[in-house]
């Protein structure tokens, strides 16, 4: 089982996508300096790849999900943030926050091009600033969280408190539901 090796973020510019590096540097220092990054198998960045490889638990690693909101012409965009072991609600609670008519997950392209991150590693540190960051309350009471770092090749651990505070984030409450084991 390959290891991980974690090590404070900022202190590891090459394991980041330059919108995450941005966003940590734009973060207040003491929020920042508990954001830690470690390198993996790009070939295993997706959660559950990524978990069974690692032998971290699905309900450690955090899911950065971009969902568009459409009102007429009007798209919004948000980062949704929840545990491997739910599924987010995206036709209720994100729809509905998001004041849309019709929400969905953004296409791959899209998110890539919108967030300047690599698909399978976006993350909510360093997105645009007028996306707001839907959190599940399960992701905030995180000691630790697993997400993305902007690139396939890492992933940064968080604490959920931060993932909670950062610029644009709120936590909601029915964001996410659990999915039933097989």
């Amino acid at each position: 089982m390959p290891s991980l090796d974690f090590s404070p973020a900022l202190d590891r510019p090459e394991l980041l996508a330059a919108p995450v590096r941005a966003g940590l540097l734009g973060l207040d220092p003491a929020l920042a300096a508990q954001v830690r990054a470690t390198p993996i198998d790009p070939t295993l960045a997706d959660t559950a790849s990524f978990c069974e490889a690692y032998g971290v638990g699905m309900d450690e690693g955090a899911n950065c999900i971009v969902v568009a909101g459409t009102r007429g012409d009007v798209t919004t965009y948000a980062a949704c943030l929840v545990i491997g072991t739910t599924r987010l609600d995206v036709n209720g609670t994100v729809r509905k926050f998001l004041g849309a008519r019709r929400a969905s997950f953004a296409p791959m392209d899209d998110a890539v091009a919108l967030t300047g991150m690599e698909y399978g590693g976006i993350t909510p540190i360093g997105l645009p600033s007028d996306w707001v960051i839907l959190v599940d309350p399960r992701v905030a009471a995180l000691t630790w969280a697993i997400v993305g770092a902007g690139i396939r090749g890492a992933k940064l651990s968080v604490p959920g408190a931060v993932l909670g505070a950062l610029p644009g984030a709120e936590v909601i409450e029915g964001l996410a539901r659990e999915v039933p084991a097989a």
